[in-house]
C-alpha cells in the first residue's frame, strides 16, 4: 500500500470515529446523569478528541505533504477554507462539553448531576456542522470553489 492510501484510510476512519462518538454522546445525554454516566461520556469524548487530532494531523499531511493532489488544489479553493473553518468551529464548540464532562466525572458514581441545556445545544450544533462538511468535501473534490 502506498502512503497516500494509508493516509486517506486513516482520514476516513477518523471521520467515522468523530461521527460515531458525537452521535453516541448525543444519544446518551439526558437532563440528569449519574457521575458514572458522565464518566462514560468523558471516555467517549476522549475518543472524539483523539479522532479529531488524528483527522487534523492526517489532513494536514495530505494537504501539505505532497500526497495526491497538489497543495494548491486545496489552498486555492475557498470551499476548502470554509471546510477547515467549520472543522475548527466544531472544535471550539466542543470545549465546554469536554470541560464539563471532565469536571463532573469524579465523585460518588450514583450522584445525579444536572446537565446544562447549553451542552445539548452545543452537541446538536456540532452534529449539524459536521454533516455539512462532507457536502463541502464532495464539491471540493469536483473542483468547485477553485480560484487558482
Amino acid at each position: 500500500m502506498t502512503p497516500e492510501i494509508i493516509l486517506r484510510y486513516l482520514h476516513f476512519i477518523s471521520i467515522f470515529a468523530i461521527v460515531g462518538s458525537l452521535v453516541s454522546e448525543h444519544l446518551l445525554l439526558k437532563k440528569e446523569l449519574t457521575r458514572k454516566e458522565i464518566k462514560r461520556l468523558a471516555t467517549i469524548d476522549g475518543v472524539y478528541g483523539m479522532a479529531a487530532l488524528t483527522l487534523l494531523a492526517v489532513g494536514l499531511t495530505l494537504w501539505l505533504g505532497g500526497y495526491g493532489k497538489p497543495s494548491d488544489f486545496y489552498s486555492l479553493n475557498f470551499i476548502f477554507h470554509i471546510k477547515i473553518t467549520l472543522f475548527a468551529t466544531i472544535g471550539i464548540l466542543s470545549i465546554y462539553p469536554t470541560v464539563f464532562f471532565i469536571k463532573n466525572r469524579k465523585g460518588s458514581p450514583d450522584e445525579l448531576v444536572q446537565i446544562p441545556k447549553t451542552i445539548f445545544m452545543l452537541l446538536r450544533l456540532e452534529l449539524l456542522i459536521l454533516f455539512i462538511i462532507p457536502l463541502l468535501a464532495g464539491l471540493m473534490a469536483k473542483g468547485i470553489g477553485y480560484f487558482g
